[in-house]
């Protein structure tokens, strides 16, 4: 099944964010390699946790083959910017989903994978809004992205769909709200996927 990521994201980012992204976009493509990197990690977690699903095995060993190719399109970005990789304070965002993780039920698969599509439609969606605001190279990279990051929202929720007891919206939903918390609330960070910054914070 296809779902449009304007449809499933429970809100759109607001603009307070856009804003403070684009003023700080080092500190932003710092987060970004990180994101990249993090992401490339859960789906290897998937690849070791769940051997017996050989679709699972399949998307996930690709996602994670494509997530450290963007990593290093983003270090490379900030190598030709000279902008110094370091590491940053943990985003609240992850964390706020997956602490509500159900791990008593397939071992937090579901769960997990609801999260998935949340993450890479909530940067999608970020990609979209910074593109047209950036220099022609990272436009472009972002603009590329776009492509990359749908597939793979649509691959989580897929997957999530076919691994599914029972009626999935009641979860979709649970998280969504969530979600939706994290990106309309108050942050104290401004990270790829934080909140309203209250300030910019870089540690």
């Amino acid at each position: 099944m296809t779902v449009e990521i304007s449809n499933f994201l429970p809100c759109e980012t607001p603009d307070s964010w856009l804003k403070a992204a684009l003023a700080n976009l080092d500190l932003l493509l710092i987060d970004h390699a990180n994101c990249e990197k993090k992401a490339a990690a859960t789906a290897m977690n998937l690849l070791y946790r769940h051997i017996d699903k050989p679709d699972l095995l399949n998307l996930m060993s690709r996602l994670a083959r494509e997530e450290l190719l963007h990593f290093q399109q983003v270090v490379d970005v900030m190598t030709e910017r000279g902008i110094r990789y370091r590491r940053l304070g943990p985003s609240r965002y992850a964390g706020g989903l997956r602490q509500h993780i159900d791990y008593q039920k397939q071992d937090g698969l579901i769960d997990t994978l609801i999260i998935g599509a949340l993450v890479e439609a909530r940067s999608c969606e970020r990609f979209r809004k910074l593109a047209p605001h950036l220099e022609e190279h990272l436009g472009k990279l972002y603009r590329g992205l776009v492509k990359s990051e749908s597939r793979h929202f649509q691959d989580y929720l897929n997957l999530a769909h076919a691994y599914a007891e029972s009626d999935l919206q009641q979860r979709v939903d649970y998280f969504s709200k969530l979600e939706r918390d994290l990106i309309l609330s108050t942050d104290n960070q401004l990270r790829f996927h934080s909140g309203i910054p209250s300030l910019v914070n870089d540690i």
